[in-house]
């Protein structure tokens, strides 16, 4: 954790009955950085949001802000605006008052927040339904004036509980870089709690993989989708393919052995912290090559080279994706071209799209 972080959790602990959800947690961001907390269902990720939002209570640990300790603050206090996923609007308000609230609050002017009220409502695209109440709008509209509220009154940080969740997909693109563009423009700091991890990449400077309450990997979209640092952060970001296999590790180099379906491969160990013996093997669809068995083009140095069969093929929009079964194992594979169903085929990964990890353990890819 950086000493300069704008916001400090430390040692963070939080559980509800005999039930820890966090343990021991530290998380540093950066004043005018914008972090997506990213995590399946249940590994703790909107309790850490909820937990700097004041929303929830640790059991041990503390938040500061700028230096200054708010753990024991309300959240009114720490100059902090939730987005909420449910979004917690006023019923009986109007958009325009619901998303003037905030303001009203503070007592600014009147001709202040209408300009604010209007801005808020072109930015996320509810022109002309200010004076409409909550249960008039869908729940996608619902979700941007709560996205409103939050944003009118500037606040220093910007906490997201999975605020895009419930707008359709054309306006859900259209939003998330209007959000990120504001943060920027403001310099707000912001915290977006997300499952979608191409949100994560598309808004965030860091992204920080939650598992089981702790922090799995953190670092820039680039890094954690080029170098997982586990099975679980290759699979989360799109690695799904899996092959077991046996390695020898002699000194830089990894010499994966020929098995029924591959012919011995070696490639760069590239800082890997592995061990000879059984390893996992992880790849994206997307980044294997798929040729005919008749092809005859040269072998990529340090590439995985497989063959397999063709057992379906779909199209998912702008390629072909292809099933290949080697032996009990099923892959996918992409292809700007189809292959027949049945067809044996030639399967190669390149070496940069190879994550490979010990397979007792969570070791670490390149």
């Amino acid at each position: 954790m950086t000493i300069q972080a704008f916001l400090k959790v430390e040692k963070m602990s939080v559980g509800y009955g005999a039930t820890t959800v966090l343990d021991d947690l530290d998380l540093g961001i950066g004043k005018g950085e914008f972090v997506a907390l990213l995590g399946s269902s249940g590994c703790g990720k909107t309790t850490l949001l909820r937990t700097i939002a004041g929303f929830a209570k640790p059991n041990a640990g503390s938040i500061r802000v700028a230096g200054r300790d708010v753990t024991h603050m309300a959240p009114d206090k720490r100059g902090m605006a939730l987005v909420f996923q449910s979004y917690a609007l006023w019923p009986h308000m109007t958009v325009a008052q619901n998303i003037g609230y905030g303001l009203k609050l503070q007592k600014r002017s009147r001709e202040e927040i209408d300009a604010r009220i209007k801005e808020m409502q072109d930015l996320l695209g509810l022109s002309g339904l200010g004076s409409r109440k909550p249960g008039q709008l869908s729940g996608g509209q619902r979700q941007r004036v709560a996205l409103g509220r939050a944003l009118a009154i500037d606040p220093e940080i910007l906490l997201l509980d999975e605020p895009l969740s419930n707008l359709d997909a054309r306006i859900r693109l259209t939003v998330r870089h209007e959000i990120r563009s504001l943060q920027k423009r403001l310099g707000i700091t912001a915290i977006h709690v997300t499952h979608d991890r191409e949100e994560a990449m598309v808004m965030a400077d860091r992204i920080v993989i939650m598992n089981a309450g702790r922090i799995e990997q953190q670092g820039s979209p680039e890094a954690v989708y080029n170098m997982p640092a586990s099975p679980f952060v290759a699979a989360f970001m799109g690695a799904e393919n899996i092959l077991s296999m046996q390695a020898r590790v002699s000194g830089e180099q990894i010499e994966l052995h020929e098995g029924a379906f591959n012919a011995s491969t070696v490639t760069a160990r590239n800082g890997r912290d592995l061990r000879s013996g059984p390893v996992e093997l992880r790849f994206r669809a997307e980044a294997a090559r798929l040729t005919s068995n008749s092809a005859t083009a040269a072998v990529e140095p340090g590439a995985l080279e497989l063959r397999g069969q063709v057992t379906s093929v779909s199209y998912p929009g702008g390629h072909w994706r292809h099933a290949v079964r080697l032996g009990v194992d099923e892959i996918l594979v992409d292809s700007d071209n189809p292959f027949g169903q049945g067809e044996i085929v030639k399967i190669s990964v390149p070496a940069t799209a190879l994550f490979i990890f010990n397979a007792s353990s969570e070791g670490t890819a390149h």
